[in-house]
């Protein structure tokens, strides 16, 4: 099966993601991989790096950036180490051609994408909105990793959330996509308890590994065309924006920690 997976070029845990998903794929499936920016629309790297720190704190915000820094040195070791800390780092690894692209709703992607004769997309962490031309276009469907058991935490940061919150299960969900956020028709659904000693850091990590095996499983379904969904019911769960300072309080007043 052919197969485009649209993402960003985040460093701190997609390389691990990726490495995972391409070494269960790698003579079983074309893949390709359409790398967008990291930020959302008319987000810069300053305004968020601001708003970052406004909400978590001047000292979290320069660990995390002294943790992508710190990846940006590894990513010149990766080959030598057998661990990679960028998602190209991966790709060249894998020999998986990829383009870079600023709007996955473009007729110059989706042409693209045509072109490439794509039978089924997959979204992990896009920080776009999916339009129904670009939704319709593979054959196969569009799926899309979202980090909670939907209908339940929607929105962005579930894994912030799920920990603010003192939730003991948390999931992760993959979807067909649709036209509203966060609402498709699931294909693989998984929960799994949340260990006592997580960090943010830490748990984010145990996430995506199991998300990683969601969408080999997922992939699996659609290649014996085992598709069988189930529909969200939307007016059930909830819907989670940016967290503010006392959002960020109660995270920590639970014995949680950034990482």
């Amino acid at each position: 099966m052919r197969i485009v997976f649209l993402t960003p070029d985040e460093p701190l845990y997609l390389p691990e993601f990726y490495q995972f998903v391409l070494e269960n794929l790698k003579g079983r499936h074309e893949v390709k991989v359409i790398v967008v920016p990291p930020l959302y629309k008319k987000t810069t790297t300053l305004g968020l790096a601001l708003r970052y720190a406004k909400t978590f704190g001047f000292w979290e915000a320069g660990m995390l950036s002294v943790q992508v820094l710190s990846h940006k040195v590894m990513d010149r070791f990766g080959g030598k180490t057998g661990k990679y800390y960028s998602l190209k780092s991966v790709l060249a690894a894998y020999g998986i051609p990829y383009v870079q692209a600023l709007d996955v709703n473009s007729p110059e992607t989706r042409q693209l994408l045509k072109d490439w004769d794509t039978e089924l997309i997959v979204s992990i962490s896009c920080p776009q909105i999916f339009k129904k031309d670009l939704i319709q276009l593979a054959p196969k469907g569009c799926l899309n990793l979202h980090g909670s058991l939907l209908p339940d935490y929607r929105g962005v940061m579930p894994s912030f959330w799920v920990l603010a919150n003192g939730e003991k299960e948390a999931g992760s969900t993959l979807f067909f996509v649709n036209e509203k956020i966060d609402a498709g028709d699931v294909l693989v659904q998984r929960q799994f308890l949340i260990r006592e000693h997580d960090t943010l850091d830490s748990f984010i990590r145990h996430s995506k590994q199991i998300g990683a095996e969601m969408v080999l499983e997922g992939i699996e379904k659609i290649v014996r065309n085992d598709v069988a969904t189930r529909s969200l019911d939307m007016t059930k769960g909830n819907y989670y924006g940016w967290p503010d300072r006392e959002d960020v309080k109660r995270f920590l007043s639970r014995g949680r920690k950034f990482r």
